[in-house]
């Protein structure tokens, strides 16, 4: 039986490799999709941002500089041109297709939600909505994807740690809930109103502030994975799922 996001039991909490697993291999890469599969990570989590030409591009950030170097905006850049300057570049069909057969995540950095219908055809089309897990970022598209269809499962990526009660009346599924954020409080009203949860390791931001967690986004130490496995997520999204794993591995041997 293939993976299937609403059904999911356990080993939890699921494994979702952040940007495809950028420890492992380039982000958002069909190499990093691979390993992150390779090392048994459940789920992989991918961007995604449009192209000049409306290409659906699987890329974190709204320009190129942090990645390539190179100044230009995702928006004002040609498919073409992007894969000239990023080889490894994935389209959505790609990320589709790469991360057969455990599931994924899609970070939708876009805030137009006509688009929606143009992701979920795609999702359709690889045959894959049991396995997606579709990422929103503003209250207004979660009612929109719903509209659209009634099976995808729906992550809220909203700001407010708070706001649960309200994405599950407008349809998600799922609440997204950064580390520094996460309580045993917050996560168990979170369940009571149906959702499923998911931790963002790290700060939201890509150089560390001082505060906890002490680590950008992505990143986390051992100390940081004990704290989040006692809270009982039912994911948890990282740069190098084996942090994970091997403590839930850990985890279930010592309550054996």
């Amino acid at each position: 039986m293939g993976f299937d996001i609403g059904k999911v039991t356990g080993p939890l909490p699921l494994a979702i490799a952040h940007r495809g697993g950028a420890l492992l291999a380039a982000e958002n890469t069909a190499e990093a999709f691979e390993q992150a599969r390779a090392v048994g990570a459940e789920m992989i989590e991918t961007d995604l941002r449009l192209s000049t030409d409306s290409a659906l591009v699987c890329l974190h950030d709204a320009d190129l500089q942090r990645i390539a170097g190179d100044p230009r905006l995702v928006a004002e850049t040609g498919l073409a041109e992007l894969r000239a300057i990023l080889p490894g570049l994935l389209t959505l069909e790609d990320a589709l297709a790469a991360s057969a057969p455990i599931g994924l995540l899609l970070d939708v950095k876009l805030a137009d939600p006509t688009v929606l219908s143009r992701i979920l055809d795609a999702v359709a089309t690889a045959g894959a909505e049991k396995r997606v897990l579709l990422g929103l970022r503003s209250l207004d598209l979660i009612p929109a994807a719903r509209a659209l269809s009634q099976e995808i499962e729906i992550l809220a990526l909203v700001p407010d740690p708070e706001s649960y009660e309200q994405v599950k009346i407008l349809g998600a599924n799922w609440f997204r809930f950064w580390q520094g954020e996460a309580t045993a409080e917050r996560i168990g009203a979170a369940r009571t109103v149906g959702l499923r949860t998911v931790i963002m390791v790290g700060q939201p931001r890509s150089v560390a502030i001082a505060g906890y967690p002490p680590f950008p986004v992505g990143l986390i130490d051992a100390d940081g994975i004990d704290r989040i496995l006692s809270l009982a997520p039912d994911a948890v999204m990282l740069d190098d799922p084996r942090q994970l794993l091997s403590a839930r591995s850990v985890t279930a041997l010592s309550s054996n």
